[in-house]
Protein backbone atom coordinates (compact mmCIF):
# COMPACT_ATOMS: atom_id res chain seq x y z
CA UNK A 1 0.00 0.00 0.00
CA UNK A 2 2.95 2.21 0.12
CA UNK A 3 1.87 6.28 -1.47
CA UNK A 4 -1.10 4.34 -2.79
CA UNK A 5 -3.95 6.97 -2.33
CA UNK A 6 -7.19 5.65 0.13
CA UNK A 7 -9.97 7.61 1.30
CA UNK A 8 -11.84 7.08 4.10
CA UNK A 9 -15.32 8.00 5.09
CA UNK A 10 -16.63 8.20 8.36
CA UNK A 11 -12.71 8.10 9.65
CA UNK A 12 -13.12 10.28 13.27
CA UNK A 13 -13.80 7.13 15.35
CA UNK A 14 -14.00 3.39 15.70
CA UNK A 15 -13.39 1.57 12.54
CA UNK A 16 -12.77 4.24 10.48
CA UNK A 17 -10.06 5.90 12.75
CA UNK A 18 -8.58 2.54 12.95
CA UNK A 19 -8.09 1.99 9.08
CA UNK A 20 -6.64 5.34 9.05
CA UNK A 21 -3.98 4.42 11.65
CA UNK A 22 -3.77 0.81 9.59
CA UNK A 23 -3.27 1.83 6.28
CA UNK A 24 -0.72 4.85 7.55
CA UNK A 25 1.45 1.91 9.03
CA UNK A 26 1.84 0.73 5.28
CA UNK A 27 2.59 3.83 4.02
CA UNK A 28 -0.49 4.97 2.18
CA UNK A 29 -1.16 8.66 1.81
CA UNK A 30 -4.89 9.33 3.31
CA UNK A 31 -7.97 11.32 3.05
CA UNK A 32 -9.99 11.09 5.91
CA UNK A 33 -13.54 12.03 6.01
CA UNK A 34 -16.09 12.85 8.53
CA UNK A 35 -18.78 15.30 9.78
CA UNK A 36 -16.35 15.77 13.27
CA UNK A 37 -13.58 17.61 11.68
CA UNK A 38 -12.19 18.57 15.24
CA UNK A 39 -11.83 14.82 15.63
CA UNK A 40 -9.93 14.51 11.99
CA UNK A 41 -7.28 16.87 13.08
CA UNK A 42 -6.46 15.08 16.09
CA UNK A 43 -5.92 12.08 13.68
CA UNK A 44 -3.86 14.25 11.18
CA UNK A 45 -1.60 15.39 14.51
CA UNK A 46 -1.41 11.98 15.56
CA UNK A 47 -0.26 10.94 11.98
CA UNK A 48 1.93 13.46 11.56
CA UNK A 49 4.94 11.26 9.68
CA UNK A 50 1.90 10.01 7.05
CA UNK A 51 0.69 12.36 3.90
CA UNK A 52 -2.92 13.20 5.14
CA UNK A 53 -6.14 15.29 4.11
CA UNK A 54 -8.75 15.60 6.04
CA UNK A 55 -11.86 16.74 5.11
CA UNK A 56 -15.13 17.46 6.88
CA UNK A 57 -18.09 15.79 5.27
CA UNK A 58 -21.41 14.41 5.83
CA UNK A 59 -21.96 11.44 3.12
CA UNK A 60 -25.85 11.88 2.57
CA UNK A 61 -24.98 15.25 0.71
CA UNK A 62 -24.24 14.06 -2.41
CA UNK A 63 -22.40 17.64 -2.90
CA UNK A 64 -20.27 16.91 -0.19
CA UNK A 65 -18.97 13.44 -1.36
CA UNK A 66 -18.23 14.97 -4.74
CA UNK A 67 -16.22 17.93 -3.22
CA UNK A 68 -14.46 15.34 -1.05
CA UNK A 69 -13.02 13.13 -4.25
CA UNK A 70 -12.26 16.43 -5.93
CA UNK A 71 -10.24 17.91 -3.30
CA UNK A 72 -8.50 14.24 -2.79
CA UNK A 73 -7.90 14.61 -6.27
CA UNK A 74 -6.45 18.16 -6.17
CA UNK A 75 -4.29 17.30 -3.61
CA UNK A 76 -2.62 13.84 -4.66
CA UNK A 77 -3.66 13.34 -8.39
CA UNK A 78 -5.25 10.00 -8.04
CA UNK A 79 -7.30 7.76 -5.81
CA UNK A 80 -6.38 4.16 -5.38
CA UNK A 81 -8.91 2.96 -2.10
CA UNK A 82 -12.06 4.52 -1.44
CA UNK A 83 -13.41 2.71 1.43
CA UNK A 84 -17.35 3.61 2.34
CA UNK A 85 -17.11 3.24 6.15
CA UNK A 86 -19.57 6.12 7.17
CA UNK A 87 -22.41 4.77 8.73
CA UNK A 88 -25.11 5.03 11.53
CA UNK A 89 -27.43 2.22 13.21
CA UNK A 90 -30.76 2.15 14.90
CA UNK A 91 -32.23 0.54 17.99
CA UNK A 92 -36.17 0.39 17.49
CA UNK A 93 -38.67 -1.83 16.46
CA UNK A 94 -39.78 -1.21 12.90
CA UNK A 95 -44.07 -0.71 14.40
CA UNK A 96 -42.81 2.49 17.04
CA UNK A 97 -40.51 3.73 15.10
CA UNK A 98 -40.78 7.25 13.24
CA UNK A 99 -39.96 7.01 9.07
CA UNK A 100 -38.17 9.18 9.54
CA UNK A 101 -35.08 7.38 11.05
CA UNK A 102 -35.49 4.58 8.14
CA UNK A 103 -34.57 7.28 5.80
CA UNK A 104 -31.50 9.05 7.75
CA UNK A 105 -30.20 5.18 8.01
CA UNK A 106 -30.62 5.13 3.80
CA UNK A 107 -29.60 8.30 3.44
CA UNK A 108 -25.87 8.02 5.41
CA UNK A 109 -25.18 4.41 4.91
CA UNK A 110 -27.02 3.27 1.43
CA UNK A 111 -26.90 7.44 -0.22
CA UNK A 112 -23.30 8.19 1.04
CA UNK A 113 -22.30 4.56 -0.50
CA UNK A 114 -23.64 5.41 -3.35
CA UNK A 115 -22.74 9.51 -4.08
CA UNK A 116 -18.88 8.62 -2.64
CA UNK A 117 -18.30 5.68 -5.32
CA UNK A 118 -20.14 7.36 -8.04
CA UNK A 119 -17.75 10.55 -7.83
CA UNK A 120 -14.48 8.15 -7.23
CA UNK A 121 -15.71 5.84 -10.09
CA UNK A 122 -13.89 7.14 -12.86
CA UNK A 123 -10.50 8.39 -10.87
CA UNK A 124 -10.31 4.32 -9.33
CA UNK A 125 -10.50 2.87 -12.78
CA UNK A 126 -7.86 4.58 -14.22
CA UNK A 127 -5.77 3.24 -11.15
CA UNK A 128 -7.86 -0.18 -11.73
CA UNK A 129 -8.33 0.95 -7.95
CA UNK A 130 -10.68 -0.83 -5.25
CA UNK A 131 -13.97 0.19 -3.89
CA UNK A 132 -14.37 -0.91 -0.23
CA UNK A 133 -18.15 -1.26 1.81
CA UNK A 134 -17.94 -1.88 5.12
CA UNK A 135 -21.31 -3.28 5.85
CA UNK A 136 -22.18 -5.44 8.86
CA UNK A 137 -23.56 -9.12 9.50
CA UNK A 138 -26.97 -7.03 9.56
CA UNK A 139 -26.58 -6.95 5.30
CA UNK A 140 -26.92 -10.80 5.56
CA UNK A 141 -29.38 -11.30 8.70
CA UNK A 142 -32.16 -9.63 9.57
CA UNK A 143 -31.65 -8.14 12.88
CA UNK A 144 -34.76 -7.20 15.22
CA UNK A 145 -35.00 -3.56 16.14
CA UNK A 146 -33.07 -2.85 13.16
CA UNK A 147 -35.04 -2.77 10.72
CA UNK A 148 -33.52 0.15 8.67
CA UNK A 149 -29.92 -0.48 9.29
CA UNK A 150 -30.09 -4.20 7.91
CA UNK A 151 -32.17 -2.89 5.10
CA UNK A 152 -29.38 -0.30 4.10
CA UNK A 153 -26.66 -3.11 4.55
CA UNK A 154 -28.04 -5.19 2.40
CA UNK A 155 -28.67 -2.51 0.23
CA UNK A 156 -25.14 -1.45 0.16
CA UNK A 157 -23.79 -5.64 -0.75
CA UNK A 158 -26.52 -5.78 -3.75
CA UNK A 159 -25.05 -2.30 -5.24
CA UNK A 160 -21.52 -3.62 -4.56
CA UNK A 161 -21.89 -7.40 -5.95
CA UNK A 162 -23.63 -5.81 -9.13
CA UNK A 163 -20.96 -3.11 -9.41
CA UNK A 164 -18.73 -5.38 -9.32
CA UNK A 165 -19.97 -7.91 -12.40
CA UNK A 166 -20.56 -4.33 -14.16
CA UNK A 167 -16.84 -4.45 -14.01
CA UNK A 168 -15.46 -7.78 -14.67
CA UNK A 169 -13.41 -6.21 -17.88
CA UNK A 170 -11.95 -3.04 -16.11
CA UNK A 171 -9.79 -3.95 -13.39
CA UNK A 172 -12.01 -2.61 -10.32
CA UNK A 173 -11.99 -4.19 -7.26
CA UNK A 174 -14.63 -4.66 -5.15
CA UNK A 175 -14.85 -5.63 -1.29
CA UNK A 176 -17.93 -6.04 0.68
CA UNK A 177 -16.50 -6.49 4.03
CA UNK A 178 -18.74 -7.86 7.16
CA UNK A 179 -17.75 -6.82 10.51
CA UNK A 180 -19.53 -8.84 13.39
CA UNK A 181 -20.22 -6.89 16.60
CA UNK A 182 -16.96 -4.80 16.38
CA UNK A 183 -16.25 -2.01 19.09
CA UNK A 184 -16.82 0.93 18.01
CA UNK A 185 -19.34 4.40 19.25
CA UNK A 186 -21.98 3.10 16.44
CA UNK A 187 -24.43 1.62 19.42
CA UNK A 188 -23.59 4.66 21.61
CA UNK A 189 -24.93 7.14 18.24
CA UNK A 190 -27.26 4.37 17.55
CA UNK A 191 -30.90 6.02 16.71
CA UNK A 192 -33.97 5.22 18.56
CA UNK A 193 -37.72 5.28 17.55
CA UNK A 194 -38.02 9.25 17.79
CA UNK A 195 -34.45 9.87 15.90
CA UNK A 196 -32.73 10.67 19.36
CA UNK A 197 -28.67 8.78 20.13
CA UNK A 198 -29.74 6.09 22.15
CA UNK A 199 -26.51 7.57 24.21
CA UNK A 200 -25.22 4.36 25.51
CA UNK A 201 -24.15 0.61 24.42
CA UNK A 202 -26.51 -2.15 25.31
CA UNK A 203 -23.67 -4.36 24.60
CA UNK A 204 -20.19 -5.36 26.61
CA UNK A 205 -18.41 -3.52 24.33
CA UNK A 206 -14.73 -4.79 25.63
CA UNK A 207 -16.16 -8.66 24.35
CA UNK A 208 -15.93 -7.35 21.05
CA UNK A 209 -13.58 -7.49 18.47
CA UNK A 210 -11.32 -4.35 18.45
CA UNK A 211 -11.71 -1.87 15.66
CA UNK A 212 -7.98 -2.30 15.16
CA UNK A 213 -7.87 -5.75 14.08
CA UNK A 214 -11.38 -5.08 12.09
CA UNK A 215 -9.15 -2.89 10.29
CA UNK A 216 -5.94 -5.17 10.22
CA UNK A 217 -8.43 -7.70 8.60
CA UNK A 218 -9.69 -5.01 5.94
CA UNK A 219 -6.46 -3.90 4.67
CA UNK A 220 -5.15 -7.71 4.39
CA UNK A 221 -8.77 -8.37 2.33
CA UNK A 222 -7.41 -4.86 -0.32
CA UNK A 223 -4.29 -6.41 -0.58
CA UNK A 224 -5.19 -9.67 -1.21
CA UNK A 225 -8.35 -8.30 -3.71
CA UNK A 226 -10.88 -10.49 -1.94
CA UNK A 227 -14.32 -9.97 -3.16
CA UNK A 228 -15.56 -10.68 0.20
CA UNK A 229 -14.77 -10.26 4.18
CA UNK A 230 -16.91 -11.83 6.65
CA UNK A 231 -15.58 -11.28 10.00
CA UNK A 232 -15.70 -13.15 13.84
CA UNK A 233 -16.57 -17.01 13.57
CA UNK A 234 -20.02 -17.22 15.87
CA UNK A 235 -21.89 -13.67 14.95
CA UNK A 236 -20.21 -13.72 11.35
CA UNK A 237 -19.32 -17.06 9.37
CA UNK A 238 -21.58 -19.34 11.30
CA UNK A 239 -24.79 -16.80 10.90
CA UNK A 240 -23.95 -16.63 7.26
CA UNK A 241 -23.82 -20.45 6.79
CA UNK A 242 -27.26 -20.82 8.71
CA UNK A 243 -28.90 -18.10 6.47
CA UNK A 244 -28.28 -20.69 3.94
CA UNK A 245 -28.93 -23.73 4.66
CA UNK A 246 -31.08 -23.32 8.18
CA UNK A 247 -32.53 -20.03 7.94
CA UNK A 248 -35.79 -20.63 10.34
CA UNK A 249 -33.33 -21.83 12.80
CA UNK A 250 -31.29 -18.94 12.31
CA UNK A 251 -34.57 -16.23 12.83
CA UNK A 252 -34.57 -18.03 16.28
CA UNK A 253 -31.48 -17.89 17.43
CA UNK A 254 -31.09 -14.30 16.19
CA UNK A 255 -34.37 -13.61 18.26
CA UNK A 256 -33.20 -15.22 21.33
CA UNK A 257 -29.83 -13.68 21.00
CA UNK A 258 -30.93 -10.07 20.42
CA UNK A 259 -33.99 -10.20 23.35
CA UNK A 260 -31.43 -10.79 25.47
CA UNK A 261 -29.99 -7.17 25.42
CA UNK A 262 -30.33 -4.80 28.28
CA UNK A 263 -33.42 -2.87 27.84
CA UNK A 264 -34.23 -4.59 24.88
CA UNK A 265 -37.65 -3.08 22.69
CA UNK A 266 -39.07 -6.53 22.44
CA UNK A 267 -39.84 -9.55 24.15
Amino acid sequence: MKDKVVVITGASSGIGKALAYEFASRGASLVLAARRIDRLKQIEDDLSDANVLVVQADVSREEDCQDLVNQAVVRFGRIDVLINNAGISMRALFADADLGVIKKLMDVNFWGTVYCTKSALPHLLKTKGTVVGVISIAGYVGLPARTGYSASKYAIRGFLDALRVENLKTGLHVLVAAPGFTASEVRQAALTQDGSSQGQTPRDESKMMTAEKCAWHIAQAVKKRKRELILTFVEGKLSVFLGKFWPGLLDKLTYSHMRKEPNSPFI
